[in-house]
């Protein structure tokens, strides 16, 4: 029986899970200092630092480099919106011209150099900033925003503009908003409403407008960051700034490309820590939306499988358009944390009901069947015919009296009941307005969430504008679609942030013992063998099968008689990555005859084909189990990702496999193997038994050890298949390969 090698990772791991202490929200916005214990096994930040941009929102002091006030010119309109918006937050503003004496009443200065003053922010109204950076620099300006286009969006030469522009900023030392950005962070923000407020993030300023226009509906907006092409300030940076601010309840972003995918995750890691959702639209989920994309910022958008993979696991919520953008955003920022996950579907139309809870079942929110007693109760008020065992179908004309609150009250009070929603297809004044009051009443009255969906096509029912909208507390939509993505994403946010522990505390700091030898085993640029390969799993504790290299038909026949029979015989070479296409493979020998015989054939396909071999392996035949498959990629954007899935001939047939980015814990590990689609086979088909989990995690936390401290050294790793054995028999690694960078 083989031994079993899995058990200890994993304890590990667990035992080095430090919990995260939470901090005051308001207590953070100093850029977080980085000390060697902070860093991971490659050297990388494990935490990510916080920008101190209170003075880039609320400048004590402005100037404007190419302000007008002229007829027709181009910058006059962004100079008057610039003087608005500073009077606003009470900014001193310099307008900065080289010949006018002043602009718009205000004594304008020649240069950066004359103002009477150092400035917070420099907004820069001129085509080429890079002459003014260091200008800026000198005059200790802390934020500048460079409007100027032309750089990464438009190509090469425009990339190589941007990365000039960039490393001038660094020079300087201060941050950069832009180039090719807007004046979205210099609105004018809604100052009476009330509540927690959405922080939007956009890199592209007319995609935020539908989130930003949300403030008509009472929704409370606090910052717009209208990144661009992000040659400094990205993203990542104002995803960790907005997580530490009292008044953000959600950060929601529309996001073109990620600049570093790295730092990306660290701020989503520092909003999850402090359970502020991040709810992000991003393109290029096709070929064509990835080229759009790219074209229009200048930015990698990866591969999109992983970067789903990525959000997922560090809780920010993908949705796929601006409305749900808006209306995911709008209900994660303003509503209490769940009770309970169950939803009931409350309705006056059976049909109504029925519809909606199919929807919702798909999806996969929770509609729990109401205790007989709870039932009871709602026929006291309800006609015994209908149905009120969830979805609830009242049959319209409770709604009309004092019923109605009556039963709205009594399904929140069931402890099983997180979430009321109330689909309403179409106005039908006055129930439909005795309705929205009841609901927006009981809203008021509890803790747990009431949605409303007003189906309208006119929206302009007092029921809608002043009722529902008019409510804090009532999460309204006008989509089906809509509500259930938002509650989705609403009880799925709170479930991942509750004891959220951070992968980042999991990441290994120094390198392993296996680390030392895997490094001698490496080749710089080229391809390992099968054998070497092995060598490498070896090196990780991860099992293989028993087998020798061997040279000559005899070797062969007594490494047989050593392994035991039935053996597999295999070509070791290097660049040898398909051996059973060219016939290099032969399985189920028994005798030392067939051994011989199969030494002699492979050896000659071998020449014939001009494969340089390093031997031929004689392995030890492994046949009962599961065949898996486990990997390494390098993406473009993450670095090293893991990917799990089925393996043998379905890797290419099915592609059925999960990712996920270095550093994870167990419990992703085991959360790749329930996204398979043939996960089922893992707990045992058609009177199989089941397989050793257990060992398979195992075996995906030793490759992400593997891709972590070997990083981009290790180009490629493909062990498949690895046979997942009976439950308490471990997994065996029967070949691999690995590529070297």
């Amino acid at each position: 029986m083989l031994g079993s090698t899995h058990g200890t990772l994993t304890s590990d791991l667990r035992a080095r899970v430090v919990a995260c202490g939470e901090q005051p929200r308001d207590a953070v916005h100093d850029t977080v200092s980085v000390s060697d214990g902070d860093l991971d096994v490659s050297g990388r930040p494990l935490y990510a630092p916080v920008p101190d941009l209170d003075r880039f929102f609320r400048p004590g002091s402005v100037a404007v480099v190419g302000a007008s006030d002229g007829e027709g010119r181009p910058n006059t309109g962004i100079t008057r919106q610039l003087v608005d918006w500073a009077e606003r937050v009470g900014a001193r503003l310099y307008p900065v011209h080289p010949t006018r004496t002043s602009v718009f009443g205000l004594p304008a200065h020649p240069s950066v150099r004359a103002l009477p003053e150092p400035v917070d922010l420099a907004v820069l109204l001129v085509g080429d900033p890079l002459p003014v950076i260091e200008e800026l620099a000198e005059a200790k300006v802390k934020f500048a925003v460079a409007f100027a286009s032309g750089y990464a969006e438009t190509g090469e030469e425009g990339a190589a503009a941007q990365t000039r522009l960039a490393a001038a900023v660094e020079r300087a030392g201060l941050r950069l908003l832009g180039p090719n950005t807007n004046l979205n962070a210099f609105e004018r923000f809604r100052d009476d409403l009330d509540g927690p407020a959405i922080a939007l993030i956009t890199q592209s300023g007319h995609q935020g407008r539908p989130v930003f226009t949300m403030q008509e509906l009472g929704v409370r907006l606090s910052h717009w960051a209208p990144t661009g092409n992000e040659a400094d300030l990205e993203t990542a940076d104002f995803i960790s700034y907005f997580a530490e601010r009292p008044e953000v309840g959600a950060i929601a972003c529309y996001v073109e490309g990620l600049k570093d995918g790295r730092s990306f995750l660290l701020a989503a890691d520092r909003a999850a820590r402090r359970g502020v959702p991040v709810v992000a639209v991003k393109v290029g989920r096709t070929e064509t939306g990835a080229r759009m994309a790219a074209s229009h910022t200048g930015k990698l958008t990866g591969a999109d499988q992983v970067v789903d993979a990525a959000m997922r696991q560090f809780g920010v919520i993908r949705v796929d358009g601006l409305d749900e953008l808006q209306d995911t955003s709008a209900l994660l920022a303003r509503a209490r944390k769940p009770q309970a996950d169950g939803v009931v579907v409350y309705s006056i139309s059976g049909g109504t009901g029925a519809h909606f809870s199919d929807l919702a079942t798909a999806a996969g929110l929770t509609l729990p069947q109401l205790s007989a007693a709870k039932q009871a109760e709602l026929h006291e008020w309800i006609p015994d015919y209908l149905s009120v065992a969830n979805p609830v179908d009242n049959g319209g004309h409770p709604v009309g009296d004092w019923r109605g609150r009556k039963i709205i009250d009594a399904i929140l009070a069931d402890p099983e009941v997180g979430v009321l929603i109330c689909p309403i297809t179409g106005p039908f004044p006055p129930m439909s307005d005795k309705l929205a009051q009841d609901l927006a009443d009981a809203a008021e009255a509890t803790d747990k969430l009431v949605c409303v969906v007003w189906g309208s096509p006119v929206g302009t029912e007092a029921a809608y504008r002043e009722t529902l909208l008019g409510s804090s507390r009532v999460a309204t939509f006008r989509t089906f679609g809509n509500c259930i993505t938002a509650v989705r994403a609403y009880l799925d946010h709170h479930r991942f942030t509750t004891g959220y522990l951070s992968p980042f505390d999991e990441a290994p700091r120094t390198p392993s013992p296996s680390f030392r030898k895997a490094q001698a085993l490496m080749r710089p640029g080229k391809q390992l063998s099968e054998h070497a390969a092995k060598q490498l799993l070896r090196a990780y504790g991860i099992r293989v099968p028993r087998e020798q290299l061997v040279t000559s038909a005899a070797a062969a026949v007594r490494a047989a008689g050593l392994v035991g029979y039935p053996v597999v015989m295999k070509a070791s070479g290097t660049q040898l990555a398909h051996k059973t296409e060219l016939g290099l493979v032969k399985i189920g020998l028994t005798s030392a005859s067939q051994v011989r015989d199969a030494y002699r054939e492979l050896t000659d396909i071998a020449r014939f084909e001009g494969v340089d071999l390093d031997g031929i392996l004689v392995c030890q035949m492994v046949e009962r189990g599961v065949e898996m498959v486990v990997g390494v990629t390098q993406d473009a954007l993450f670095g090293p990702t893991v990917t799990v899935g089925l393996g043998g001939v379905l890797v290419e047939v099915l592609h059925d496999a999960a990712v996920r980015v270095p550093p994870f814990g167990e419990g992703q590990a085991r959360a790749m193997l329930g996204e398979l689609r043939g996960r089922a086979l893992l707990d045992g088909v058609r009177g199989g038994p089941p397989v050793d989990v257990d060992a398979l995690v195992e075996v995906v936390l030793r490759v992400q050890r593997m891709a972590l401290e070997l990083g981009d050294e290790l180009s490629e790793l493909d062990v498949n298949p690895l046979m997942v054995l009976p439950r308490g028999q471990g997994a065996v690694a029967l070949d691999a390969l690995a590529v070297c960078r």
